[in-house]
């Protein structure tokens, strides 16, 4: 990608200062950036004594081999301590730790007291199954107590979890068991997804059949739906856990111990183990869930709606929240069951005060329509935050409009599996927010956008977003492979970590995400960023979600294909192409009009809500479709599929 020709194509005029009393109040002031900038270190070992220690760090960062950084090293803690038992001893222990809401209505709380009889039970029961400290458990499960528990457990005993999305295949959860040598899995009979139940304990016979390694798989009964059973390999959960001492004396282990390993997919088919360590992991995700959201531990209660599986929810459900003894929600099911407002019902019920999510969601909700969310009382809803992708800006705008009523802070946060924790965000009591936009790197954090030659580039120009300096959340290497970990992210740019994403800097400095470099399309010679195009045409009226794709093209090399699922009220009619194209072209000029306008149901997304851009452009060329099994909904190909031959398209 030539970054010259990355264009700015995206105006954004609109600002939102931060509240008064949320600027009055705040955890984090522009203060924080001086000293951070000061002597960025010893702003890091502050940060780390936020923790409770075993034995204090004296040693902040050892970069003495890069890209293997070693934070807090001569440091001992354990983690699972962190995040339970020293709230308990503060005499925290009837704080609501964690509001359960299964999918069929049924609930549970879980106070920090109650937590922590829960990890050490399973603690015990882990040690009672062999589980050492440095033996991977693997976890695949639904979003239920049990989970949050599972990796505290694992935490306390030193014990690396690798959890697996529950969505996953068998062929997948197989593939990681035997990455990580798993020796024990962790699962549930099955979970309630749309209204039923939803097997998992097939899928882990099936992956276990394959791995001869594992000993034990600890069962969960959360649905009582049947299940295939294997003796003296197979226990249920309440067999094996409830039966345990409530008492457990957690062990310090050092800051570089690992923590975690999360799979993401790997281009080259293999996925790659991302590995997390202990003490730097722990300091950036409780500093960040502090600093982004603004957590007021008394009075909050606050709401990721991600899944466990994915590194949101290891770092912002499980680890940060709960570091910084946090009263969180715990939602099992999907946001439109039993109806479509469900999850501002949830809202209501608990008077959530902190809501993170991802923007495919929003746009989600925005199709449902304005009238769902209006049917219940969001005003407890005092900051917004939005992850997983760059947001466009009218979703962005929905967002504080109707579910925080034009008051409510968004906190557009920009991170990975790999950083760990949030890296780019507007903080909610300092940064005027711009819809859409990422802004600046937080207190500490090393964040810039350079050109082909590594050089950074001026304000109003586009390229490659690097990381200059280690921050300590960041991924440590490779599970069992160091030299892919130097080859994906640090062999682009001279010691800068670069993981795919395209950004820009607007003429205040502030960081905009582009999406992946490799979905940027190449048209007539100029590089066009698929966000900013979907962005413009979401800015429509008539649009709720947009997917572009690059298509080959033999006059201008690729030419630009358009997927739209239209709002609720909104039709088709024979005008909507050009009508969104001009729209487009209003927008960004006309280089950025899309060729073909396609108005589709729903848009093939993976569990997580990525939209899988590489199927829709196989689609528009007429490609085989390739792998679709990480789909939530394998059926939206076929309808995509059977449309494309009457689609409308225009030149010019």
């Amino acid at each position: 990608m030539s970054s010259e020709s990355l264009a700015n194509l995206l105006k954004e005029e609109r600002r939102f200062p931060p509240p008064a009393e949320v600027a009055a109040a705040a955890n984090v002031t522009a203060e924080s950036y001086a000293r951070a900038t000061a002597d960025r270190l010893a702003f890091w070992a502050e940060q780390a004594r936020r923790l409770t220690w075993s034995t204090t760090p004296q040693e902040t960062l050892d970069w003495s081999n890069p890209p293997f950084a070693k934070w807090f090293a001569d440091g001992e803690l354990n983690v699972a301590y962190n995040c339970v038992d020293r709230h308990v001893e503060a005499g925290l222990g009837d704080r609501v730790a964690i509001h359960f809401e299964g999918e069929p209505g049924d609930t549970r709380t879980l106070t920090y007291a109650e937590l922590q009889q829960e990890v050490c039970k399973a603690a015990n029961a882990l040690t009672s199954l062999g589980v050492e400290a440095g033996d991977r458990v693997a976890i695949y499960m639904p979003m239920i107590p049990e989970t949050v528990v599972a990796m505290l457990a694992c935490a306390r005993v030193g014990a690396p979890h690798s959890v697996v999305f529950g969505g996953f295949s068998a062929d997948a959860l197989a593939t990681r068991i035997e990455d990580a040598d798993a020796r024990v899995v962790i699962t549930a009979d099955g979970g309630y997804r749309r209204g039923k139940p939803n097997a998992l304990k097939p899928a882990v016979d099936e992956a276990v059949s394959r791995t001869p390694n594992v000993r034990n798989v600890l069962v969960v009964r959360r649905t009582g739906q049947p299940v295939d059973w294997t003796e003296g390999r197979d226990l249920w959960w309440h067999e094996t856990v409830d039966g345990q001492s409530a008492e457990h004396t957690p062990r310090a282990f050092p800051a570089e111990h690992p923590l975690f390993i999360l799979y993401t997919s790997g281009t080259t088919g293999k996925p790659k183990g991302i590995l997390h360590t202990s003490g730097g992991y722990l300091t950036q995700v409780a500093y960040t869930h502090h600093a982004v959201f603004d957590l007021k531990p008394e009075t909050d209660v606050y709401w990721c709606t991600a899944d466990v599986g994915w590194v949101t929810g290891h770092s912002y459900i499980v680890y940060g929240p709960l570091a910084n003894g946090a009263t969180e929600v715990l939602y099992e099911g999907t946001p439109d069951t039993p109806h479509q407002g469900r999850w501002w019902e949830i809202v209501q019920k608990y008077g959530v005060t902190i809501l993170y999510t991802a923007p495919t969601a929003i746009r989600t909700c925005m199709k449902w329509g304005d009238d769902i969310p209006a049917r219940f009382d969001l005003s407890s809803l005092r900051i917004l935050g939005s992850v997983g992708e760059p947001i466009n800006p009218e979703a962005w705008v929905w967002y504080r409009r109707t579910i925080g009523a034009d008051r409510t802070p968004v906190v557009d946060t920009w991170w990975q599996t790999e950083t760990g924790a949030i890296m780019i965000s507007p903080l909610p009591g300092v940064t005027a927010a711009k819809p859409g936009s990422a802004q600046v790197p937080l207190p500490g954090i090393a964040a810039t956008v350079v050109d082909e030659e590594a050089n950074e580039v001026p304000n109003g120009s586009g390229g490659y977003l690097v990381l200059s300096e280690p921050w300590p959340s960041m991924l440590r290497t490779i599970w069992g492979d160091d030299q892919r970990y130097l080859d994906t992210y640090w062999s682009r740019f001279e010691n800068r970590y670069f993981a795919g994403d395209g950004a820009k800097k607007d003429e205040d400095g502030d960081i905009w995400l582009l999406g992946r470099v490799d979905d940027v399309m190449l048209v007539s010679g100029h590089n066009i960023s698929t966000t900013e195009v979907e962005s413009a045409l979401v800015s429509h009226p008539k649009v709720a979600e947009a997917a572009v794709v690059g298509a080959a093209d033999p006059t201008t090399g690729q030419a630009i294909v358009a997927f739209v699922i239209l709002r609720g009220s909104a039709a088709e009619d024979d005008g909507l192409t050009e009508e969104l194209r001009a729209h487009v072209g209003q927008a960004l000029g006309p280089i950025a009009k899309p060729k073909r306008v396609l108005a589709v149901a729903e848009l093939p997304k993976t569990r997580s809500g990525k939209i899988m851009r590489r199927l829709l452009r196989n689609v528009a060329e007429n490609k085989e479709l390739g792998d679709v099994t990480t789909l939530t909904d394998t059926t939206v190909m076929d309808l995509i599929q059977a449309k494309l031959p009457h689609a409308s398209s225009s030149e010019g």
